[in-house]
Formats: C-alpha cells, structure tokens, sequence
C-alpha cells in the first residue's frame, strides 16, 4: 500500500485530526506542511490550490484510489468509509438508528459551534488588530457555553470518551480542540469530565507519537 498524503501545517487544529484517524487505522501516510500566503509553499499559492481550491488545511491526496479530499470532516468520512472495514471508529451495520445519530449531532456540533466559537476567540485574543474586549468577552463566554454542553455528555463515560460506546472518531474530530484551551486562554476549571478526558486522551500512544512527528517537523 503506497503512503497517503496529508497535507497540513505546523499549528492549527483540523490537520490534526486527520493525523489522529490515519494512525488509529494504521494506515502508511506522509505529512506535507504549507505555510501562511501566496508562495510555491503557501495555502494560497498555486501549487497548493491545484489541491485544494479552498486554500485551507488538511488536504488528503490517496494514490491508492485516486481521491483527493479537503475539509475536515470530508476526509475523515472519506477515510473511514474507505478503510475502516471492521468500524472501530464509526458505528457500523449494526448499530442503533440512535448511535448513528448521537455520532453525527456530536460531530456536527463540534464543526458548527465549539469550534467556530473557540476560533473567534483565539482570533481576538491574539490576532485581531485591533483589541476588542466586547468580542473577547463575547467568544470566552460562548466557547465556555459549549464546554458546559460537553461537560454534560462526558459525564455519561466519568470523562473517558464522548459516545458511550467508547473512543470514535467524535473524539477525534474534538481532541485538537478542547486541548487548545490555554491558547485561548480559557479557565475550564469548572469542567471536571472536559478536564479528565483531556488527560485521558492526552495519554493515548498516538497522541504522543503525533506530539513528537509534529515537534521534530516543525524543528526541520
């Protein structure tokens, strides 16, 4: 089986979650990084639009079948319909119309509201030229809003995986994200399952191998 091709940068949650489904389906991938602007090694260069016409990361080129996938969450659908045969990330053929759902709404909430409001609130914390205390405000207390959501489902596990059937690929559509919580520099204290399944995902043995890959690429 010839390598996938990931395509992503050294910071910045969505690549990762693509990393996390690759290594848990053990599947061969090597890992391309852009950077910012409009350079041969920029996301909106035209080496990397010939890819993905968005200009965004992750990217997946598959030279086994010829797909080449963007978006987040198209590529880890693509993966798992591909290659997960046996559905240890998904549920399979004879799970409940309701595990069926409760995967989707979890994904689907995590795509629609934690991460948007999270990533507004990174960007006014660090990047907006402009300090904008009211929008601060206004992010921290709406991504706070979504840990208490979260909160109330990972209480069903004791904090071990949002669906109870276990680790899926909801957890890893999340993990990049609720760990990225002191970047945007919010007090989760309050959530005690957001805090254990942090830790407890945090020591899974692809997590640190995906930690150091990134941390000795980023070095190179």
């Amino acid at each position: 089986m010839k390598p996938l091709i990931l395509h992503g940068h050294h910071a910045g949650p969505n690549p990762y979650k693509i990393n996390l489904i690759l290594e848990n389906l053990n599947l061969p991938y090597e890992e391309k990084f852009w950077v910012l602007g409009e350079d041969s090694k920029g996301v909106k260069g035209p080496e990397f639009l010939k890819i993905n016409e968005n200009g965004r990361v992750p990217a997946l080129e598959d030279p086994n079948t010829g797909i080449v996938s963007w978006e987040s969450q198209a590529v880890i659908n693509y993966l798992l319909r591909v290659y997960d045969k046996s559905y240890t990330l998904c549920p399979g053929p004879d799970a409940s119309e309701q595990d069926r759902v409760d995967y989707d709404k979890w994904i689907a909430f995590l795509i629609t509201t934690f991460a948007p409001m999270m990533g507004q609130r990174n960007w006014y914390v660090h990047f907006n030229a402009i300090d904008n205390p009211d929008a601060k405000k206004r992010y921290e207390e709406q991504t706070l809003r979504c840990f208490g959501v979260l909160e109330g489902q990972l209480a069903k596990t004791g904090g071990k995986s949002i669906l109870p059937s276990g680790f899926s690929a909801v957890d890893c559509h999340f993990w990049p994200w609720l760990r990225g919580y002191g970047l945007a520099q919010l007090n989760i204290s309050a959530f005690e399952f957001c805090g254990r399944w942090i830790r407890e995902i945090g020591e899974r043995p692809e997590v640190k191998r995906i930690d150091e890959f990134l941390a000795k690429a980023k070095q190179n």
